[in-house]
């Protein structure tokens, strides 16, 4: 036993070893202005620059010099940039030629294409990470719980809710915005749509937070640690799973629509933490982000915040904008399954191809004054934020309603919500996520 405990210890001393080397290497000054750095030596998706909220520099000076670029080493690996909005819109809809398939790389940099057979430990299947038909199959399956009617029906608990949080609040005082009122939104509707008890809920923020710590050294040391901690997941919703094979009459939550559904009632464990997963992010992490966001870039431009308190009939509007504005998931990745070209550029088969949402979502060639946020913005639901094609997101109008409701709440009660120091950002070139947002409310006179 001795000798096994130090055989473990040495691996893990290696592991940990071995993550640092990679930082070092990887290390970049977040600060550097990108225009004084060459062309073939940006990597705009180190995540150190969406950490520092330098990330939207980059891809300005990428628009300008380099649209379609390639990095032939990062800490990802190799990838191909795609920044302009028509070239991003061009690949999400050629799934034929771009797969998502997790076998061949999946949907975020760092994943790479499998070879043999896969560690069901590590390897994670879900139908965002597919190519049809399993994709198409295994989406049907859940998108009844998110049609326009279900929705209407669930606004009255989501308006109730929003109420009561901002209704606790404290007035005149500073607190973080993000865990007291965007992570509470999302997650007590996260363990609605589940069917798991609200107290709960926290579990679920907490597995959403890990799936975007699992490579990061300050949180885990190694990326076998962050895997333990999602496996925690599958426990917990194999008990829901089972208990939902009991009930004579299939319930209308997403857990029961998956148990009872022709094409993932028979998942392997791997598969439905997948699936899980991609449900729990999905449902969480772009609202969430998008309300902390939100508040930010309406501090940040106050002429929109009074054109919002004159005109609270915007809000539908301003939603979409502030989706645009924050691209709560910064990209989407393809993997090349032939040798194409976009626009004289030679991809090669098995080559990455990231779609630059974050870049797409400011490009001024197809939405005027891109790079000012605007509230009453003119089409402004013709951003990037929720993809195109097959994987376009699939609880959008959801995200968009809670949206909705937290800020006509909003402004029922506060005359104004103040940011009184710098927001954090999440590291992480994946989601463009908000941490913290110090505020302090103003009540209404």
């Amino acid at each position: 036993m001795a000798e096994a405990n130090t055989a473990q210890k040495s691996i893990e001393e290696r592991l940990k070893e071995k993550n640092a080397d990679t930082l070092a290497r990887w290390a970049i000054d977040p600060l550097r202005d990108p225009y004084d750095i060459p062309l073939d030596e940006l990597n705009p998706a180190h995540p150190s620059l969406f950490e520092a909220g330098q990330d939207i520099k980059y891809f300005e000076r990428m628009r300008e010099d380099a649209p379609i670029h390639f990095t032939p080493e990062s800490q990802d690996g190799a990838y191909w940039s795609i920044c302009k909005y028509d070239d991003i819109q061009y690949v999400d809809t050629h799934h034929d030629l771009f797969s998502s398939d997790v076998m061949n790389g999946g949907i975020r940099l760092g994943m790479q294409p499998v070879e043999g057979e896969p560690d069901p430990l590590t390897h994670l299947p879900m139908f965002i990470q597919q190519d049809p038909p399993i994709h198409d199959e295994q989406r049907k399956v859940v998108q009844p719980r998110v049609t326009p009617s279900r929705l209407a029906e669930m606004e009255p608990l989501i308006r109730e809710r929003a109420g009561k949080i901002l209704d606790n609040l404290p007035i005149g005082e500073e607190f973080n915005w993000v865990p007291t009122v965007s992570k509470e939104l999302t997650g007590q509707m996260l363990a609605t749509l589940f069917g798991v008890p609200q107290e709960d809920r926290h579990k679920l923020i907490h597995w959403s937070d890990t799936v975007e710590r699992i490579g990061n050294p300050e949180y885990f040391e190694t990326l076998e640690d962050g895997f333990k901690e999602l496996w925690t997941c599958f426990e917990y919703f194999d008990g829901v799973w089972k208990e939902r094979l009991k009930d004579k009459v299939p319930g209308d939550d997403l857990i029961s629509m998956l148990v009872h559904g022709e094409s993932t009632k028979n998942m392997p464990p791997n598969e439905y933490l997948g699936n899980m997963l991609l449900l729990i992010v999905g449902g969480n992490d772009t609202t969430r982000n998008s309300i902390s966001g939100g508040v930010l870039a309406l501090n940040q431009n106050p002429a929109e915040y009074d054109k919002l308190k004159a005109n609270p009939e915007v809000i539908p509007n301003m939603v979409s904008e502030i989706i645009r504005w924050q691209t709560p998931l910064a990209h989407m990745c393809r993997t090349a399954m032939e040798d194409t070209e976009i626009k004289g550029h030679k991809i090669k088969k098995w080559d990455k191809v990231c779609m630059w949402y974050a870049s797409g979502n400011r490009d001024g060639d197809f939405i005027e004054k891109a790079d000012q946020f605007l509230i009453d913005r003119p089409n402004a639901r013709r951003h990037l934020s929720f993809g195109f094609g097959i994987h376009r997101c699939l609880g959008n109008r959801l995200g968009e309603m809670q949206l909705r409701i937290i800020w006509e709440e909003i402004l029922k009660r506060f005359e104004h919500i103040e940011v009184v120091g710098e927001p954090k950002r999440l590291k992480s070139s994946f989601v463009r996520g908000i941490t913290e947002l110090p505020v302090v409310l103003h009540a209404k006179q």
